[in-house]
């Protein structure tokens, strides 16, 4: 495909574009803004952003996807608790931190559990159920994603990084299948979080010379 091929492929897919895929679009871009700078509104903003994409991700067979948006709806609810949870002194209970080896060991075990989960099974879809599934890069987006959104209740520097790899991942998954709209979407989240991490980087260099 050339240049000429993908600008005429980027033109037809904004014209394609849904309202509900232009929602979700900008939700998850508003979600990402408020994890950047740590307020709790990335949790309910980013709901309207999983919901629909839930909904897309099943319509154009990327089970993969579909999932991890699942996961992100589930976890939105219970980072939204964990960040409003306050001790005896009404401080958060969850500050901005960088992993030890431990948490190191931690996340790639679970990104590890979850590529393997999530390849097979879709491995197994693509024969069955969904034709257009590409069990390789759906269970690579799939898996950072899942590393990074639960880092992210715990609020892990090492987050930005799961998030960064997703971002690089579903950049061309979503333009292949035709999701022009979403694989720019894509594209604007990866430079947010680089952003993102700069920015936890710098708020956790600030707690520990608080301390």
């Amino acid at each position: 495909m050339d240049l000429q091929e993908i600008f005429d492929q980027l033109i037809r897919g904004l014209k394609d574009t849904t309202l509900l895929e232009y929602i979700a679009v900008f939700a998850g871009i508003a979600s990402v803004y408020y994890s950047r700078i740590e307020n709790i509104l990335v949790y309910p903003v980013g709901l309207i952003n999983t919901i629909i994409y839930v909904y897309l991700s099943f319509k154009f067979h990327l089970l993969g996807e579909a999932s991890v948006n699942f996961y992100y709806t589930v976890m939105s609810i219970y980072g939204w608790l964990l960040w409003t949870k306050k001790d005896k002194e009404k401080h958060p209970v969850i500050h901005i931190s960088v992993s030890d080896k431990r948490w190191w060991v931690y996340q790639l075990l679970f990104f590890v559990f979850f590529y393997v989960l999530i390849f097979f099974s879709l491995s197994y879809l693509k024969k069955v159920f969904a034709p257009g599934a590409i069990p390789w890069a759906d269970a690579f987006a799939s898996a950072t994603a899942f590393t990074g959104m639960w880092l992210m209740t715990k609020k892990k520097v090492e987050s930005w990084y799961w998030w960064i790899a997703t971002n690089i991942a579903s950049i061309p998954l979503y333009f292949v299948k035709g999701l022009v709209f979403t694989s720019f979407y894509y594209m604007v989240l990866l430079v947010m979080a680089i952003f993102g991490l700069i920015e936890w980087r710098k708020r956790t260099l600030s707690n520990q010379q608080q301390i």
